[in-house]
């Protein structure tokens, strides 16, 4: 209870607490005090990150159509106007709810020889600008926090990736010194994420710093400069499933003391209300990736069912010869139950058959399209497994399901993910084998913490009718909770780890495709920021030839060229963007847009349109005020140096 209180005070302050002028002393106010102790930063510092964290996959999910969505929709539109301080959260929490407080965590830390709390504030500090920086791109840094500035220079990417490394290696010193601070258990009780447990604070330093190396994969020099420093660092990082970096939410729902109790995954807040899994997710993760007709691109229609000459309305299409993460066969060991966790049904809305093998593999799931519940085939169930709005309010849904709930954990990385960055590095420099073998790790990793989640739940009666049956409800009043037990998602997980997917993949069949799939489900949807990262540095499969596609070199201003599911250098097998000239997705991006997809959120509004713009007006090689900023390329993504 005491770091719950902590987070809440401190959140409720303005979090801008400053060193104040000697002249204020003498009437030192006890409700805003000029000086904080060191450690009660830290519990508001780790809430709001890993609220900022969230609440930017709702832009982020429908960019990598991870998610649909009824709200962010100019995000999956791939245009977004200046005017608008959506998607803004990690910038809000770096510059703003972080910004002097973590500063002066750091700095009264040092003073103090506390190494341990400098060094999780370094670590915390290199984790929100990797993030901000795969997000902006290019961002005031070196003179962020400067006093008495009305404005700030913009750095390059490249200058705040090296910068972030340096933050992590500083985080990993400074955690790895002798600390003779008696924190007794207010270091514990602060750390939200960790307890205070130095050991995985550094694991997690060296996985921002994979992380931070793995979006450079597709750059001409990765092999030489960065693959053996994400080799090493990988090493040293997250290992196990213990090690994830999660915190967790008591939620309460309307129930709870404080709002803030609640995460805003959960039914509560309803930040997520009008999210649906994307149809090119429940593709990927049902094994149904559709086959398109080359000439036409229009999808080819199924085969009529042998025995009653009929197209199935659950599958009317057919399937690609190939899928990567799962397929629609019986057989033993080619089911992953992940998609149970991960994505919402109707068909379990009354929580029957929990434990029933053979009927939770017949359970269908639909995509929603970019912006609506309505996908290419029927409407999709919202992230917590109904058809009906949500609102905030727990009396709707109960207190939700899998993460999708009031107490669900803000996840930040984990040891899967780690390993999956380790498979690409060594799929990139030809070690073919030891890729093989990070990515079983992975995915046996992923597929173990998608369970450990899991809290089954139950149908709510609602009364009998006449015949004396019991009437359950239905639509948005279940009472909340997972659709399949431990026990029946256990086997089914053990199955599909020794099948033909994850155990019994051989070197030869083994494609880049399969790591970058599967890490795609793995980080669904809680890590579309990073899937984002993912789909920019390989340019959204776009078939161009050059640096970089551009105007008449991978799109014109109406249509998109995207490789087909055919071409051995595809990654993304089966990800078609809206423009491209394939079923379903056949429109042109806005005008603005200048034919382009967005490879970057604007900055925030409020702070740098407002009166930053000389500033946005001197990058290159598109001005920040220009109509088509969101398109220019970052850094990370360029295999050159980034033209200025």
């Amino acid at each position: 209870m005491k770091k719950l209180i902590a987070i809440l005070l401190l959140a409720s302050m303005s979090f801008t607490f400053t060193s104040c002028d000697s002249w204020l002393d003498v009437n030192n106010n006890v409700d805003a005090p000029d000086y904080i102790q060191e450690d009660l930063y830290l519990a508001g510092i780790l809430a709001e990150l890993g609220m900022a964290t969230a609440l930017d996959i709702r832009a982020t999910g429908p960019l990598t159509q991870s998610l649909s969505t009824t709200g962010y929709t100019n995000y999956a539109n791939h245009f977004y106007n200046k005017a608008s301080d959506a998607a803004a959260s990690m910038w809000r929490c770096v510059y703003w709810i972080h910004g002097m407080n973590l500063e002066n965590m750091i700095n009264q830390s040092l003073e103090n020889e506390s190494y341990r709390l400098a060094g999780i504030g370094y670590a915390i500090k290199a984790y929100g600008w990797d993030q901000l920086t795969k997000l902006h791109g290019e961002l005031p840094m070196k003179q962020a926090f400067e006093p008495g500035r009305l404005s700030h220079d913009y750095d390059y990417q490249d200058d705040v990736y090296t910068q972030v490394r340096e933050w992590a290696n500083t985080a990993i010193e400074y955690l790895q010194m002798e600390d003779k601070t008696d924190y007794g258990n207010r270091l514990k009780d602060a750390d939200l994420m960790y307890a205070g447990d130095a050991d995985k604070w550094i694991k997690f330093a060296h996985g921002v710093i994979v992380r931070n190396l793995s979006s450079l994969t597709n750059k001409n020099d990765f092999s030489s400069a960065y693959a053996q420093d994400l080799i090493t660092h990988a090493g040293l990082a997250l290992a196990a499933n213990s090690d994830n970096a999660v915190m967790h939410s008591l939620g309460g729902g309307t129930d709870a003391q404080f709002s803030n109790y609640n995460s805003e995954w959960g039914v509560w807040w309803g930040s997520f209300d009008g999210y649906f899994a994307h149809d090119f997710a429940v593709q990927v993760m049902t094994g149904t990736l559709p086959l398109y007709d080359s000439v036409s691109g229009d999808k080819l229609q199924a085969d009529p069912d042998p025995e009653t000459g009929e197209i199935s309305e659950i599958f009317p299409y057919a399937l690609a010869p190939k899928q990567y993460v799962t397929d629609t066969s019986d057989v033993k060991g080619h089911f992953d139950p992940r998609v149970t966790a991960k994505i919402g049904t109707m068909d379990a809305r009354f929580y029957n058959n929990m434990n029933n093998i053979d009927s939770i593999k017949s359970w269908v799931y639909y995509g929603g399209s970019f912006t609506s519940a309505t996908g290419p085939i029927a409407t999709a169930a919202n992230l917590w497994g109904t058809r009906e709005g949500q609102a905030s309010s727990g009396s709707l849904d109960g207190q939700g399901r899998w993460l999708y709930k009031n107490d669900g954990d803000y996840i930040l990385m984990t040891a899967a993910e780690i390993q999956f960055c380790l498979a690409e590095a060594y799929m990139k420099i030809g070690q073919k084998g030891n890729a093989l073998a990070a990515f079983k790790k992975a995915v046996a990793l992923d597929v173990d913490f998608t369970g450990s989640m899991l809290v089954p739940g139950a149908p709510k009666e609602t009364g009998k009718d006449e015949d004396g049956n019991v009437i359950y409800a239905v639509g948005g009043n279940l009472p909340g909770g997972d659709v399949i037990t431990k026990d029946a998602y256990a086997q089914l997980a053990s199955e599909y780890i020794a099948g033909p997917y994850v155990e019994g993949m051989t070197e030869d069949e083994f494609e880049l495709s399969h790591i970058m799939l599967q890490k795609f489900v793995a980080l669904f949807p809680w890590g579309s920021t990073e899937t984002w990262v993912d789909m920019r540095k390989y340019h959204y499969d776009i078939k161009y030839t050059g640096d970089v596609p551009s105007e008449n070199n991978g799109w014109t201003l109406s249509t998109l060229d995207q490789k087909w599911d055919s071409d051995e250098t595809k990654v993304y097998k089966g990800l078609y963007l809206k423009p491209a000239q394939v079923e379903n997705r056949r429109s042109a991006y806005h005008e603005e847009n200048h034919g382009s997809p967005c490879y970057r959120i604007r900055p925030r509004y409020n702070s740098e349109y407002m009166w930053n713009k000389p500033a946005l007006d001197a990058l290159k090689p598109i001005g920040g005020r220009e109509e088509n900023y969101q398109c220019s390329i970052p850094w990370f993504a360029y295999p050159g140096d980034m033209p200025r």
